[in-house]
């Protein structure tokens, strides 16, 4: 698939490369193509991604992949362009700068508000509630983590768990978009546990079922 990843923080950095070494063409959408960490990520991939522009990563990409702070959301989707008809994964949280709370919740979500920023795209809320030290590698000894979503089109759900699954995760679909009002504060639980309760970044959640492994 051609995805377009906008950020390349530690979230879009390490989906990117993650995609790119599963053979997906990648592209970073960033301000500045050339900036140095920016090439140290692209040559990380041993050519098999690129950097450009937000809206020349954008454009020519089948998947889009919000991983900028929620507050650059706006800029970003705009910066984008025509995102009709494409899939856009949302993986932000609105999250509070001391990460104690949500600064969106309750009668609405981020996925939403990404939706109504960018009507005509099929959006998908994922790999936000977790770390990306797991996007990079989500293998437990239990086995993998599970990566829950949840969007009110089929196709973008089934494209979304296939790129989920190509990192190692076990996708569970969660139901519609507005599901993502119980996504993002589960995002914020695994904050909780990692940084202000002690465990650190090395444990994720699993959905087990009865008479599984």
């Amino acid at each position: 698939m051609r995805i377009a990843v906008i950020g390349s923080g530690n979230v879009g950095g390490t989906l990117g490369k993650g995609w790119a070494s599963k053979g997906h063409s990648v592209t970073w959408g960033v301000r500045d193509p050339g900036d140095r960490k920016v090439q140290h990520l692209v040559k990380e991939t041993q050519g098999k991604a690129r950097a450009a522009s937000v809206p020349e990563a954008a454009k020519s990409a089948e998947i889009v992949v919000l991983t900028v702070p929620y507050e650059a959301v706006q800029d970003a989707i705009r910066s984008a362009g025509d995102l009709e008809g494409k899939v856009l994964l949302d993986c932000t949280n609105p999250l509070s700068p001391d990460l104690s709370g949500l600064t969106v919740g309750h009668t609405t979500s981020a996925a939403e508000q990404v939706a109504a920023l960018a009507p005509h795209a099929r959006v998908v809320k994922i790999f936000n509630t977790t770390g990306s030290g797991n996007m990079a590698n989500p293998l437990y000894s239990a086995g993998p983590l599970t990566m829950l979503y949840c969007g009110d089109d089929a196709a973008a759900k089934k494209s979304a768990a296939g790129l989920a699954a190509d990192l190692g995760f076990d996708p569970v679909d969660a139901g519609g978009l507005a599901v993502a009002r119980l996504l993002e504060p589960f995002a914020l639980l695994w904050i909780n546990l990692a940084l202000k309760q002690g465990l650190g970044p090395d444990f994720g959640f699993r959905l087990v079922r009865r008479g599984s492994a």
